[in-house]
């Protein structure tokens, strides 16, 4: 198998060559050989707040450089058991979401009919809809593990059905998801109505808000997930406004009262370890709110974590045919 993986740094300079995420190869034609591929989706004209998360893939790609080989607390070195390349970005088109939609799904499923696990680089979160549009197409309707301050199910946006805060209320509606697998963690902040978190548990979503985690910590909320998730396929959904904005600032619509960047990854390996993964995406960085680049850092990392997960899904795969 052709081996598709970083450059390693300790031979080129971490700080040298284009800058695709990891270093990895920038390919726009998927090999049949890898196992994930990065792609970015910078729209963010469905945000209701800020603006600027079209600048979020440049931003994490270049904060990946400092990313090196081995992942010590997962105990992996991911490219020793899986490969991976950089595609770039996917065509969108500024100002006109639905049109965009249409064209995310199209591109998207060209990757993941090539039976990858995609690995999205937002853009707004309004961009997960048209993934899992996407992925609907190829394995049904799938589990959604969502971390994030906000439900995002509101029913509309100014009567209109479309933004970063309708999408799985559209996605539940669109029969995508498998409800009764599906979680979101991390909920919190002031709220546009008493029952809006309650909107989202009656559309069938467990929902476990920031002070219930943080009353029954991370170990409790890392086995409700791999509950409620069980054996089903799984995507992924990771808001960067999930954490702190002391740790994240560079996003849209912060909220304090977050998980710190050590607690965002410990939950992320305990929780998602050895879950059966379709597809996984981070949204909602913005760089010109970011000093020090600390948010895109962290959202590297993240997805760092994400690839780690993959190959230990990998390994424990080959160790079983031993």
């Amino acid at each position: 198998m052709k081996e598709y993986k970083p450059l390693n740094p300790l031979k080129v300079p971490r700080f040298s060559d284009i800058r695709t995420f990891w270093r990895l190869p920038y390919l726009k034609n998927v090999p049949k050989d890898v196992d994930f591929v990065i792609v970015g989706i910078p729209f963010d004209t469905g945000a209701s707040y800020r603006v600027g998360a079209r600048y979020g893939p440049e931003a994490i790609r270049s904060q990946s450089l400092i990313l090196r080989s081995h992942n010590p607390a997962l105990d992996i070195t991911p490219f020793e058991y899986c490969s991976g390349i950089d595609y770039g970005d996917i065509q969108v088109i500024p100002g006109f979401i639905e049109h965009s939609y249409e064209s995310i799904e199209k591109e998207y499923f060209s990757i993941i009919r090539r039976d990858v696990i995609p690995i999205a680089l937002g853009g707004d979160h309004s961009i997960t809809l048209a993934e899992l549009r996407a992925i609907a197409k190829k394995y049904g309707p799938v589990a959604l593990v969502q971390f994030d301050a906000h439900t995002d199910t509101d029913p509309d946006y100014y009567g209109h059905r479309y933004n970063h805060g309708t999408t799985f209320i559209r996605a539940v509606e669109e029969g995508l998801l498998l409800v009764d697998h599906s979680i979101q963690v991390g909920i919190r902040g002031s709220t546009y109505s008493k029952g809006e978190i309650d909107n989202a548990r009656n559309l069938g979503f467990e929902v476990i808000t920031a002070e219930e985690a943080y009353k029954t910590g991370i170990d409790y909320v890392a086995k409700r997930i791999q509950e409620r998730v069980g054996d089903a396929r799984v995507f992924v959904t990771f808001d960067i406004d999930f954490v702190d904005p002391a740790y994240a600032p560079g996003t849209g619509t912060p909220e304090v009262g977050g998980f710190t960047s050590r607690e965002t990854l410990e939950l992320i390996r305990k929780g998602l370890k050895g879950l059966n993964f379709v597809g996984f995406d981070l949204v909602e960085v913005y760089p010109q709110y970011d000093p020090g680049f600390i948010t895109s850092l962290l959202a590297a990392h993240v997805i760092f974590e994400f690839i780690s997960l993959i190959a230990l899904n990998k390994k424990a795969g080959l160790e079983a045919k031993v």
